[in-house]
């Protein structure tokens, strides 16, 4: 069953407050090998040969599997994909049941720590985090993530990291060729999502005009899916947004 939205942005879009909610009781499971397998597949055709897996030890509900590969003459950035949110359906809304699977990655400039050690610092973690803790949300929140949502970090939003973000939107990866948007695997379509942190000042206006104007806005100024924490703030108004 969906989730009823608690109000309604500027825009229009909805808004799903989770405030106060109770986590479920923890339920392990382990992770589909064949779908693993598949999504592996598919990263390696349109993406580059993976050349490692950040496997997850004890899973809630799903197991997040994060796939990583590494900067190529072709593409120049790390990419970082998710297998197991597509486990499980999400909760969507009537009208979008083809939205119910999806998985998640994170584009990260070359010189970006990826060791294990490099991991105590939250500096360097902070994009695998959210894409482990975003890929599981829907599951335990009865809700569902597509493109175009928001997730703010907190209420109030708070700093990410060492950053200027405070929250993340999902959108269709920029970088990525068009057939990886979408993979049909043990009878349903996965859609892939890329992960794009965002200022406050473009949540605001997210919020306000949408998810179509602040990629448009982010296009005018040449801001791609490759995460970039020193990127123009697309939102402030000195760009003559408001």
């Amino acid at each position: 069953m969906s989730r009823e939205p608690t109000a309604y942005s500027e825009s229009g879009d909805p808004i799903y407050d989770y405030a106060g909610e109770e986590r479920p009781d923890p339920e392990i499971v382990t992770g589909d090998g064949a779908v693993i397998e598949a999504i592996s597949g598919h990263i390696e055709r349109h993406l580059g040969k993976v050349d490692g897996v950040f496997h997850e030890i004890v899973s809630d509900r799903v197991h997040i599997d994060v796939h990583i590969v590494a900067p190529s003459d072709e593409r120049p950035f790390y990419s970082l994909v998710t297998s197991g949110m597509s486990d499980l359906p999400m909760a969507a809304p009537e009208g979008a049941e083809d939205m119910r699977f999806a998985e998640l990655c994170v584009f990260l400039p070359p010189e970006w720590p990826l060791s294990q050690g490099d991991f105590d610092s939250e500096s360097n973690y902070w994009p695998i985090r959210w894409l482990k803790q975003l890929a599981r949300f829907p599951h335990l929140a009865q809700t569902w993530l597509s493109c175009g949502h928001t997730v703010p970090n907190g209420n109030p939003p708070a700093p990410i990291a060492d950053t200027g973000f405070t929250g993340m939107m999902l959108i269709s990866p920029m970088t990525a060729p068009p057939e990886f948007l979408e993979l049909q695997a043990d009878g349903k379509t996965i859609h892939f999502f890329s992960l794009m942190p965002l200022f406050p000042e473009e949540m605001d206006f997210k919020l306000k005009k949408g998810a179509e104007a602040l990629l448009l806005r982010m296009h005018k100024k040449d801001v791609w899916d490759v995460i970039d924490t020193g990127r123009p703030n697309v939102g402030r108004k000195r760009w003559g947004i408001f």
